[in-house]
């Protein structure tokens, strides 16, 4: 297996098809329970537009994209408009006495390993690429999960991530969580 910066249309690409099939509503609700799932949709263009600026982090295995974890700067906080209401959150929440907005961090935009790839330890090893390329950059690399991502929200926490604030708006109850890098 090969971790990498996606660097190729192709790559982006399929980083589109694995979230296709594991958005929340292409799912059961066992599988979702089971393995997870995510929420948020990029079209191409989005998607292409986060990797000009920080390139996605992505797990390949015989010249195939079997993972990814993306990288949203702040900068992206309008780009996709059911995230705002996180990033607006982030204005108003606090880690160690400052608001989480003026913190020197990037968004980790979505994490997803194709199901018969999963409990290999890719989640944890795509995390790690992050660390390796964006800790030099960043204090902190945050990210949001759904409360009903059981999945999810247990990975985060065994790598390390604490929720530091949870709120509830029209689509689910989420958890700001936060890796300290310091």
């Amino acid at each position: 297996m090969e971790l990498k910066l996606a660097d190729k249309k192709s790559e982006l690409l399929e980083i589109l098809r694995i979230q296709k099939e594991n958005q929340s509503s292409n799912l059961s609700i066992d599988s979702a329970n089971t393995n997870g799932f995510v929420t948020v949709t990029h079209s191409y263009e989005m998607i292409e537009k986060m990797n000009s600026r920080a390139k996605q982090v992505i797990a390949k295995m015989d010249d195939q994209v079997i993972g990814y974890a993306l990288v949203m700067l702040k900068e992206f906080e309008d780009l996709i408009p059911v995230l705002i209401p996180m990033f607006e959150t982030f204005k108003k929440i606090e880690y160690n006495g400052q608001k989480l907005d003026q913190l020197n961090y990037y968004v980790m935009g979505q994490i997803c390993v194709q199901d018969h790839f999963k409990r290999k330890g890719i989640f944890k090893k795509l995390y790690e690429k992050h660390k390796e390329e964006y800790s030099k950059l960043y204090d902190y690399c945050v990210t949001e999960v759904s409360s009903s991502n059981l999945p999810s929200m247990l990975a985060h926490e065994k790598l390390g991530f604490k929720t530091i604030y949870t709120f509830t708006d029209q689509t689910d109850t989420w958890n700001i969580l936060l890796w300290d890098w310091n």
